[in-house]
């Protein structure tokens, strides 16, 4: 397992990166000032994950994407531990926000993540189109937070 930095031509990862965030429109927003980090296996692009600082004591992950046939190999959960220990010297905490989604909450909350607060109506109010996860519309957006 090899976790790179990419720093040139992020949008060559615009494939994996809506996985995690379906809209390109939002992507775009983040895209060029996030800190990518691309997971490899035996050379080959498994995951990947978008940071930004949002503060002197936070980082956020934007967008935390594996592609499907290497899902549940612990591959997200091998850049989450990657992204807390690069940054835990020099940020206190790290942060992500996603959509009312019982699997997934439980994934990261598996990893030490709690509910901090909630953005009313994200989904709504920031997606062209409604956007459905196992089946449920996705209206508000959870944000998590992980003492690093």
């Amino acid at each position: 397992m090899q976790i790179k930095e990419i720093t040139t031509n992020k949008t060559d990862y615009m494939d994996l990166l809506l996985i995690g965030d379906e809209d390109e429109k939002m992507v775009n927003k983040y895209i060029d000032y996030s800190i990518i980090f691309a997971l490899y296996e035996n050379n080959i692009l498994t995951s990947l994950c978008a940071v930004i600082t949002i503060d002197n004591e936070t980082i956020e992950i934007k967008n935390l994407a594996t592609y499907p046939e290497f899902q549940n190999r612990g591959y997200a959960s091998a850049l989450i531990n990657f992204v807390c220990n690069k940054y835990k010297t020099n940020y206190k905490y790290l942060i992500l926000g996603t959509g009312e989604n019982n699997k997934i909450l439980e994934f990261y909350k598996k990893r030490g993540f709690q509910e901090s607060h909630r953005l009313q109506n994200f989904f709504i109010n920031n997606y062209e189109h409604p956007i459905f996860e196992e089946g449920k519309q996705l209206i508000d957006m959870i944000y998590l937070k992980k003492i690093l």
